[in-house]
């Protein structure tokens, strides 16, 4: 299948059509297969525009994506070739960001940081310590996280920690994926 081969998927929007089932099928499969992946939304010519229309196109595309909040969209037009220019760049820039390591230290302190900012859960007077964080892998950028109790660790937490990792080191175009281990844990890589 052309997803496992490929580093970067373009999901291919009509403009017209906006998003389809088939669409929602192919960017599920790029997105669990770890890819990077960009929302190219071609036909944008053929769109009567006012004022908001992109944003509102955007948001419409979301809403049916909701799992790809962090893949880039481009408006283009294959027919005129508005905009087709600036998409090799962005390829490049989600390759990039695939395929980005980041040091054990500078990934502790964001960690350390978003914990002094929320405090981890607890849960019947047990509270989830995080003792540090570790990148395991790329393409795309995977995380071991090691705890206390791998059972008070929420997934809205996770999410939590996925967004302020995002917010300090871009990851635009690739899902970020967090494994928890617990401490004592032999097996951290698989």
């Amino acid at each position: 299948m052309a997803i496992e081969r490929s580093d970067v998927c373009l999901l291919l929007i009509d403009a017209l059509e906006g998003v389809t089932e088939q669409d929602t099928k192919i960017a599920g499969e790029a997105h669990e297969a770890g890819k990077g992946i960009i929302i190219v939304v071609n036909k944008w010519d053929a769109i009567e525009k006012t004022t908001g229309t992109l944003e509102n196109y955007k948001k419409e595309v979301y809403d049916k994506l909701k799992y790809l909040s962090y893949a880039p969209i481009i408006f283009i037009s294959a027919k005129t070739g508005q905009r087709v220019d600036k998409l090799f760049d962005l390829i490049n820039n989600v390759e990039k960001q695939n395929s980005m390591r980041l040091s054990t230290a500078i990934l502790n302190q964001v960690i350390n940081e978003a914990i002094a900012i929320v405090e981890p859960p607890t849960d019947k007077g047990k509270r989830l310590k995080i003792y540090y964080g570790t990148q395991s892998s790329t393409k795309p950028p995977t995380f071991v996280i090691f705890v206390n109790n791998k059972e008070l660790f929420h997934f809205s937490y996770e999410r939590y920690l996925v967004n302020q990792i995002r917010k300090e080191f871009g990851l635009e175009g690739t899902p970020v994926r967090i494994i928890v281990r617990e401490k004592n844990e032999k097996d951290i890589y698989k």
